[in-house]
């Protein structure tokens, strides 16, 4: 068994917060948004971290997402339900055009993308605070973890995908137990349905942001990134941008490792990107708004990034604008020159989010918004073998002449 997880170790979360007001809320109950409508982030008691938490016990542990348990939410052993969430690595790739690029490759993980990192821990949380039947709405990657989670604790769930979802991910979905409902809308749309039936308590809604935990799952991105660089974080990260979970994850990350002592004051730029048939974010910072309106007729090759409207905006726009950093938009052009840029010169598939952050990085070292000698990091949020790809289909018949020469 994995030592990280074969004993009950002590967790410091202290209550949880509203993100917008600040009011407090119980620990160890279900919640949902605030009263406000607002998510709601944990808290932990960040002074009796550092005392029982010493940097060389964590460098002692195995690198996966479990070893940062003093800084989870989950209290129980039993609760975690894990099928191996591994540190990523971080791969340099020529296709960049910067000396100092490398791609955070967050395909390595169970199902195949990040959002195992936060379904993980949302269902871990469920299942500690005794929820039976969970829905979502789902792009394709976040309902795929959502299945194999919940399935594997015996979570019932119910998931909503607008009809643009990449075919494989709702055959995923459909194999790993979930029911798996097509809707002629956006994700925002399937996710009116998932509310109205939790207000029936028909369900728990598991939407992005709309329960406290996904975060803490999601900031574990963070956590690594500090390890994994020594401690002194990047430059700059380019990170693709739907409900932006990851992004206020790292955000929060970057500050509870501050404030038990372990990295300084310095941060990297956050860059939220999106794609320009749906970048309500990028249309809010330019306009200098807190939040976002919503995107009509949204529309993007990358679907995990289709995301009209986020509750969380006001959080992403605010990591974006204290890191000195900028939403960034691209088009989907330039998104599939950068997928298959990266896996001929590198022989690293991106999936099309992580084109999206390749062609925003490219786009901002020919602006001079970051200099190619800076230490940057890409995230590719999940492997490219699931989603479609151009034909190849050259044939050879064996009986024939075969023109080497050719070949």
């Amino acid at each position: 068994m994995n030592p990280n997880l074969s004993a009950d170790r002590p967790t410091f979360v202290t209550h949880l917060e509203c993100s917008m007001t600040g009011e407090r809320y119980e620990a160890d109950q279900l919640h949902g948004l605030s009263q406000v409508g607002r998510p709601l982030l944990v808290r932990y008691d960040l002074d009796a971290v550092a005392a029982n938490l010493p940097k060389p016990l964590l460098e002692a542990r195995p690198t996966d997402l479990w070893r940062w348990r003093e800084l989870l939410p989950v209290r129980r052993t039993d609760s975690i339900v894990s099928l191996g969430e591994i540190e990523t690595p971080l791969i340099p790739i020529l296709a960049s055009g910067g000396a100092n690029c490398l791609v955070k490759d967050e395909g390595r993980l169970p199902t195949g993308s990040f959002k195992a990192r936060g379904l993980v821990m949302a269902v871990a949380m469920a299942r500690e605070l005794g929820v039976t039947k969970i829905a979502m709405p789902t792009n394709g990657n976040a309902g795929a973890a959502l299945a194999a989670y919940a399935s594997r604790c015996g979570i019932e769930t119910v998931i909503f995908c607008p009809e643009e979802t990449p075919e494989i991910n709702v055959r995923e979905i459909a194999a790993q137990g979930a029911r798996v409902y097509r809707v002629n809308g956006q994700i925002d749309e399937c996710g009116a349905i998932v509310g109205r039936g939790a207000a029936e308590g028909r369900w728990f809604d598991f939407s992005t942001l709309k329960e406290p935990y996904r975060i803490e799952g999601k900031k574990t991105m963070g956590l690594e990134l500090a390890a994994q660089f020594g401690w002194r974080l990047p430059d700059a990260i380019f990170y693709p941008t739907g409900g932006g979970t990851g992004l206020i994850g790292m955000w929060k990350a970057f500050d509870e490792l501050e404030r038990i002592g372990w990295i300084g004051p310095e941060r990297p730029r956050m860059y939220a990107v999106q794609a320009s048939g749906c970048a309500p974010i990028v249309r809010a910072w330019e306009e200098g708004k807190e939040h976002a309106e919503r995107w009509e007729d949204a529309a993007t090759v990358a679907a995990g990034i289709r995301v009209p409207k986020a509750v969380g905006d006001f959080l992403i726009l605010r990591a974006v604008r204290e890191s000195n950093g900028k939403a960034l938009a691209v088009g989907d052009p330039a998104i599939l020159r950068a997928v298959e840029d990266c896996a001929k010169k590198d022989g690293l598939l991106l999936c099309p989010e992580g084109g999206a952050t390749l062609a925003a990085y490219q786009q901002a070292l020919r602006t001079g918004e970051v200099d190619e000698e800076e230490r940057v990091v890409l995230f590719n949020c999940a492997t490219g073998l699931k989603y479609p790809m151009p034909a190849a289909d050259r044939r050879l018949d064996k009986a024939g002449p075969i023109d080497f020469d050719a070949l």
